[in-house]
């Protein structure tokens, strides 16, 4: 559901030249021909201007796959969080999640506002065929109207059998403004198909390192999708057996306001402005998804002794699909107490949702009704900001979800300090995969599922001149769900709770010369069915600096990636989720370990890295990088992997 006026405000960090985080510069009075660029963009949901990142010690903000998240070997294939991260939204969730840092998203579509056209082109590519290529593109068509086109596309083949992976993600945003500043519009067209091979694991855990044959990792037989030719045509779509899922977005934002007019009145031009104290808004949402898992060549015997499934002998085919279509239309009221402070007001609205399901069991209409509130109140010397929102489902499919939110913020220091609480607490009913009317429902008998709570405490302090910033969570949770043995669902009733406690810091090792360190302790307490690494860090030491020029900055050095033994999730392909297990144990005995040099010229960046180090060894007098990790059991990442990325950025 996209959030009102205000919503959580996110900090991308860094800067771009001519950017401005306060917003206040009149785009309308700039020369569009001058060699400079005022650009930055906000998000439907927040009420801050951002500014672009040029900053490169640190890839990830450029790669789809954050630090904390492990895969199944291969760039887009299922991917989870080592940190505890439950779902905390209220309604109605189909359920499938493995895939969705590969995707555009609602939430982080961004609005543009600029001087003169500006693009960006996009190009990373690694080992064994794996390329990434975006696109971006934005303009104001005039100084009131701009839009975003971006698209992206990831394709990796992999290297075991049956990871390929084919992902597609297009993008258009617009936004308007009225002349007289009364109106605004926001538009979004979204769309991502995301396509993956799936292999159920190699099928030769115990004696592939050591085997001769199994120097190259394709050669390696795969537990289910066959025996395919390795192909490295990235136009090439069809991915085998696997999952695929596609989901299209309209959103039309409209908003109309009542108010006070004023004008600012310089040498040469009068600009017209307007101060909002009533607001009409509402937003019109149309998506269509589609969840599906197909094996044109199914092994019979695999899919009986996993998921309980009676096939064909020797082999079948297994087709499993959900479509949804999910309308909502939402109308909200917003007043501004201080009309010249648009970061304070009270938001009320209220929803309709209609839901459509079609699937092999049956079609189905569905419906939910809710009701929302937020207040927002940052103040004008901008030292406190606070937050409250709730949500409400009075009656359909998700009636007596609940979502309430309260976070209070305090600026500290002379550098942009602040320190930050925040509760939150959600009643949600448990995502669709376990209501008996999915498709991937495959348990008998039917299982009725309570509602589960999640109460989370949080709080954060950062201190700029520290280099510091400290994070805590702590959460309450009753009725979680979870999976195990592949397709079983499961409720534990019983209370437990977790906590988890952060810490990024960055320390001078001397001129130029960093190590920035980032650490996480996690703790389950009770009867929780949860398993998780106690200690995870990450740490990359190297040198930041201009090494002489003027114009070129650069970050070279190592980066280590290390997580505690813990009894790791399974897999199941068939579900595309991951599921609870406590027999096998994952241990990283070395630190994933990565060399990399970045640099950035004006408006081009560099990324080169290499991935994987620590998988080096000597093997029968022969050295090579075999000695490959296991993060999900019966899955494993490759050995070296060199990959290089560019960015360029073009003002027209």
């Amino acid at each position: 559901m996209i959030r009102g006026a205000g919503g959580r405000l996110r900090s991308l960090g860094g800067s771009f030249k001519g950017g401005s985080n306060s917003g206040n510069d009149s785009l309308k009075r700039r020369d569009k021909f001058e060699d400079s660029i005022t650009i930055h963009f906000r998000y439907l949901d927040s009420t801050r201007n951002y500014t672009l990142d040029s900053s490169i010690n640190d890839f990830t903000r450029r790669f789809p796959i954050p630090p904390t998240y492990i895969t199944l070997g291969n760039t887009g294939t299922a991917a989870r969080n080592l940190l505890f991260s439950p779902t905390l939204q209220p309604g109605w969730d189909p359920g499938f999640h493995a895939f969705d840092i590969y995707k555009y998203q609602l939430d982080k579509v961004r609005f543009f506002n600029t001087t003169r056209p500006y693009s960006e082109l996009n190009y990373v590519l690694a080992g064994r065929g794996e390329q990434m290529i975006q696109v971006i593109h934005t303009q104001n068509i005039k100084p009131n109207w701009n839009f975003l086109f971006q698209y992206r596309l990831i394709n990796a083949p992999g290297f075991y059998k049956n990871q390929k992976t084919n992902h597609n993600n297009y993008l258009f945003s617009s936004w308007y403004e009225s002349v007289n500043k009364r109106y605004n519009a926001y538009l979004i067209l979204l769309s991502n198909k995301l396509q993956s091979g799936e292999s159920g694991g190699i099928s030769d855990t115990a004696n592939f390192i050591d085997n001769v044959a199994y120097r190259d990792r394709f050669n390696i037989p795969s537990k289910i999708g066959g025996d395919p030719a390795f192909g490295t045509d990235f136009f090439s779509t069809n991915t085998g057996s696997g999952n695929r899922y596609k989901d299209f977005n309209v959103v039309l934002r409209q908003q109309y306001d009542f108010g006070k007019k004023d004008s600012l009145v310089t040498d040469s031009t009068v600009v017209p402005l307007f101060y909002p104290r009533i607001r009409f808004e509402y937003t019109f949402q149309y998506s269509k998804s589609s969840y599906q898992f197909s094996d044109l060549i199914g092994d019979s015997l695999y899919y009986a002794k996993n998921y309980g499934l009676k096939l064909g002998a020797p082999v079948d085919t297994v087709l499993i699909q959900d479509k949804w279509v999910d309308m909502r239309n939402d109308f909200s009221i917003i007043t501004f107490p201080d009309a010249k402070n648009l970061r304070q007001f009270l938001r009320l609205g209220a929803a309709v949702q209609n839901l459509s399901l079609n699937n092999i069991k049956g079609d189905r209409k569905l419906y939910n009704i809710f009701g929302h509130a937020e207040y927002r109140n940052r103040s004008r010397n901008q030292k406190w900001d606070i937050e409250a929102n709730g949500k409400l489902y009075f009656t359909g499919l998700n009636a007596g979800d609940y979502q309430a939110y309260g976070s209070l913020q305090r600026s500290v220091g002379k550098k942009s300090g602040y320190v930050q609480l925040g509760f939150e607490n959600v009643n949600r009913t448990p995502s669709f995969i376990f209501d008996p009317h999915s498709s991937f429902y495959l348990m008998t008998p039917v299982t009725d599922f309570k509602k589960e709570n999640t109460t989370h405490l949080s709080a954060s302090l950062y201190q700029p001149w520290l280099q510091l910033r400290l994070t805590g969570n702590y959460y309450l949770l009753t009725n979680y769900t979870y999976i195990t043995d592949f397709y079983k669902l499961q409720q534990e009733g019983t209370l437990f709770n977790l906590l988890q406690i952060g810490a990024e810091k960055t320390i001078n090792l001397g001129k130029s010369w960093k190590w920035r360190t980032d650490v996480y302790f996690q703790q389950a307490i009770g009867n929780a069915p949860i398993n998780l690494p106690t200690i995870y860090t990450r740490n990359r030491i190297g040198y930041e600096g201009k090494l002489g020029y003027k114009n070129l900055n650069t970050a070279f050095g190592l980066e280590l990636r290390y997580h505690t033994s813990y009894k790791a999730d399974g897999y199941s392909p068939l579900l595309g989720q991951f599921y609870y297990q406590n027999d096998s144990t994952v241990r990283n005995q070395a630190p994933q370990l990565t060399g990399y040099w970045h640099l950035n010229i004006k408006s081009f960046r560099f990324y080169l890295r290499a991935e994987n180090l620590n998988t080096a060894r000597v093997l029968d007098k022969k050295f090579g990088w075999t000695n490959n990790i296991s993060e999900v059991p019966g899955y494993y990442y490759p050995g070296l992997i060199i990959r290089f990325g560019i960015f360029w950025s073009f003002v027209n």
